[in-house]
């Protein structure tokens, strides 16, 4: 690990420590570099330097919306590589609440969610972007899914996702 050295005046100090302990930190080494890995994925994806992200769009939205259910389905069965999983909930006798969970391409990602927030009764959308490495990997088994193996031993194929930085 590398260390550096900042200087900060007194009143910001203070209220940067008064944040950490807010937030749980034990110590500014760790808020710090939490906030380095933040700005640095919020530049990478505001200029296009991260090519792949994963993500979980939310929104709410009426459900009596006249076949709004079906359409938002239909949307994430058309974006079925990017679709990772949805949660949905129960807000009220009206609303419902829903976050799905991407991964792919970051303009693909952005496009998906542009589509789906868009829809006529999607309601207070927001679309949360992680900078990701993705690797794609031969199939291979890791020790602990030995048992998840086909019945004939086959091995599946899957990519790892790791946040960038």
């Amino acid at each position: 690990m590398e260390r550096f050295t900042i200087s900060l005046d007194a009143p910001l100090a203070e209220a940067f420590d008064r944040l950490i302990h807010t937030k749980g930190y034990l110590n500014r080494s760790e808020a710090v570099r939490d906030l380095l890995r933040q700005q640095l994925g919020e530049h990478q994806l505001q200029h296009d330097a991260a090519p792949y992200c994963i993500a979980a769009l939310s929104y709410i939205y009426n459900h009596h919306e006249r076949e709004l259910a079906e359409r938002l389905t239909a949307l994430q069965h058309r974006q079925h590589d990017l679709t990772l999983s949805t949660m949905h909930a129960h807000l009220d006798h009206d609303n419902c609440m829903e976050t799905v969970f991407l991964r792919g391409p970051t303009p693909a990602v952005r496009e998906f969610a542009n589509a789906l927030l868009a829809e006529r009764g999607v309601r207070h959308g927001m679309l949360n972007l992680v900078p990701a490495d993705l690797e794609p990997l031969p199939p291979h088994q890791h020790a602990h899914q030995a048992q998840a193996s086909g019945a004939n031993g086959q091995r599946y194929r899957h990519v790892h996702s790791r946040p960038r930085n």
